[in-house]
C-alpha cells in the first residue's frame, strides 16, 4: 500500500524519489517497506498493471529510470488497501509477546530486570521521538498528520513503558504465575514460578 500510496501521491513519479521520500518517512522501522525492495515491488505493481510505465529515461551509464503513474485498477486496489487499514484492527506480531508467553522459564530477577530495561529503551525512544516532533523538521515541512502519527508512537511507547514497570514490579513481589492449584493439573507440571 504504501508504495502504491506514495507513487498515486507523487506521479508522475521515479523510483529514486519514491525510495527517497520513504527513507526520509523512516518507513522502513515501522511500515515493513525495505529499501532495498522498492524498485522490485514497483516493478512488480506495473507487471500486475496496478501502476503504468510513463518514461524510460537513460543518463549516460547510469541505470535506467522509470517513471511510473497509477493505473484505473491500481486506484482501485489502493482504495481498498486504505480502507482495509484505516476500518479493522491489524494487530502486528511481536515477538516479544512470544518471549513473554514463556516468562516462567526466566528467574524471576533476571525477568524483572529486563523489563526494567525494556522500559528505559522505550523512555529513550520516547525522548527521541519527543524530539522529532518538537523539531522543525516535523513542525514546518510535513503535513500536520505526521505529527499525529508520532503522538500515536509516544502513546504507545510511554503505555508499553508503564506496563513493563508495573509488571517488574508484580514479578519481584511474588506473585505466582499459575492460579492455584493449577500447577498440578495435566500439562502444567513443567512450568515453574520462576524462582530457580
Amino acid at each position: 500500500m504504501m508504495i502504491l500510496g506514495l507513487v498515486r501521491w507523487m506521479q508522475p513519479v521515479h523510483g529514486y524519489d519514491v525510495r527517497r521520500e520513504l527513507l526520509s518517512w523512516s518507513a522502513d522501522k515501522w511500515a515493513n517497506v525495505q529499501p532495498g525492495s522498492i524498485y522490485h515491488a514497483l516493478r512488480k505493481l506495473a507487471d500486475e498493471g496496478l501502476l503504468r510505465t510513463v518514461s524510460v529515461e537513460q543518463v549516460g551509464a547510469r541505470p535506467a529510470r522509470t517513471t511510473y503513474e497509477v493505473t484505473a485498477k491500481g486506484e482501485d486496489e489502493f482504495e481498498t488497501l486504505l480502507r482495509a487499514q484505516w476500518w479493522q484492527l491489524h494487530e502486528p506480531p511481536d515477538p516479544f509477546v512470544a518471549a513473554f508467553s514463556f516468562l516462567p522459564a526466566m528467574p524471576r530477577e533476571e525477568a524483572a530486570a529486563a523489563l526494567r530495561n525494556r522500559a528505559n529503551l522505550l523512555r529513550a525512544g520516547v525522548e527521541s521521538t519527543r524530539a522529532s516532533l518538537d523539531s522543525d523538521w516535523v513542525r514546518t515541512r510535513k503535513p500536520v498528520h505526521v505529527g499525529w502519527m508520532f503522538e500515536l508512537w509516544l502513546a504507545r511507547a510511554e503505555a508499553e513503558a508503564a506496563w513493563c514497570e508495573r509488571i517488574a514490579e508484580r514479578i519481584e513481589s511474588g506473585v505466582s504465575y499459575l492460579p492455584d492449584g493449577m500447577e498440578r493439573a495435566e500439562g502444567w507440571s513443567g512450568w515453574s514460578d520462576g524462582s530457580r
